[in-house]
């Protein structure tokens, strides 16, 4: 780890430990305000995609008052992170409701009072690659504090899902809920496919009649300084098949230019990635994909894995040649069952409906509780 990322830790852990416990303490001495539901992310600057579903849907609720926070602490300026920090926490000392998809310092720095429910949409389905506390990239093991404290709801993909994120992420197992994840109910919605195979294919006309490969691969390292692998190798063979390639790095290493990668789905014919979680949002597409991976064994031995990565049903490529057969083979010869019985392992309660159950989870015991 450098000696910037390592600043960068203890800076976090003054502010978890020390600042944010103790505006919280101020700001949480009124009286809650009834319908106050707060969504809030630290890592775009507009609501991110993984909240828009619920959002729009709790808006619409009876007796509710939306506000919402959004800001990308890694790109603003230090008196925008103030001012950001300051008004969330007012906020937060009195909200019933508080959703968010991702880390959130403000709300796991504080023991906030019971009247307040948080919901962690977590921003990845499935199981693949270790995460939380059982990675040194996700968690430093000098870090001091708990970096995923304060939820009382974390909704996740699967029933096989549910226990590995309550150990790894150190949360109590009955918190966690296989209710599903909000953002995959727009999958289901014939006007959104449409709507973007339309703008893609008029941004490019070139790719209209070609079979098209999306290649989407997690970043190795930390998020303060990641990196991919397989670049060339992708480009040269799809140029070598006549494929049209379209490459989508994490947001950490890619600027926004207009097409997030869940709008690719319903454009691409196979995916291409690593140790993505991208893979079980594609799987809801029943599309068959392929695991790139040249350095699997030092990614193994260093980050691990919770299930067997050659369990799913594709293609492990781990050289250009292999890459090459990989895609030709996945896309002729792989089976729409095998497909169906990873997608109802790993993301089985992703059915067009979350949000409503999630909803109504967090809804209903609101009522229970009165």
């Amino acid at each position: 780890m450098s000696l910037k990322l390592k600043l960068r830790q203890l800076a976090k852990m003054f502010l978890q430990n020390v600042l944010l416990p103790f505006i919280y303490f101020i700001f949480s001495r009124g009286e809650v305000e009834k319908g106050l539901v707060i969504f809030a992310d630290a890592h775009h600057d507009t609501c991110p995609f993984s909240m828009r579903v619920m959002r729009h849907k709790v808006a619409k609720l009876e007796g509710v008052h939306v506000k919402e926070f959004y800001l990308d602490f890694k790109k603003c300026s230090k008196p925008a992170l103030v001012r950001f920090i300051l008004d969330f926490m007012i906020a937060f000392g009195r909200a019933e409701q508080i959703f968010i998809c991702d880390t959130f310092l403000p709300v796991s720095s504080c023991h906030k009072r019971s009247e307040t429910f948080v919901t962690q949409l977590w921003h990845s389905g499935g199981l693949l690659k270790k995460a939380g506390y059982d990675s040194e990239d996700c968690v430093p093991s000098f870090y001091k504090g708990d970096v995923f404290g304060g939820y009382d709801l974390w909704t996740v993909s699967a029933p096989c899902v549910a226990p590995v994120i309550a150990s790894s992420f150190r949360q109590r197992y009955d918190n966690v809920r296989p209710l599903g994840i909000s953002r995959t109910d727009i999958y289901y919605s014939k006007k959104y496919n449409d709507l973007c195979r339309e703008k893609f294919f008029k941004s490019h006309p070139e790719a209209v009649g070609k079979q098209i490969v999306l290649w989407a691969p997690t970043f190795r390292g930390n998020a303060a300084e990641p990196y991919v692998v397989g670049g060339e190798d992708i480009e040269k063979v799809c140029a070598a098949q006549g494929r049209y390639l379209i490459k989508k790095l994490h947001p950490h290493m890619q600027p926004d230019d207009g097409f997030p990668t869940e709008s690719l789905f319903a454009v691409a014919d196979i995916l291409v990635t690593d140790y993505s979680s991208v893979v079980f949002d594609w799987l809801i597409y029943r599309k068959p994909f392929v695991f790139f991976a040249p350095d699997l064994k030092d990614f193994d031995t260093e980050r691990g894995f919770y299930v067997d990565y050659h369990s799913f049903p594709t293609t492990v490529a781990q050289t250009a040649d292999e890459l090459f057969t990989a895609i030709d083979h996945e896309l002729s010869c792989r089976s729409t069952a095998e497909l169906e019985k990873c997608v109802s392992y790993h993301m089985g309660s992703c059915d067009g409906h979350s949000t409503d159950r999630i909803i109504a989870e967090i809804f209903g015991r609101k009522g229970a509780d009165k």
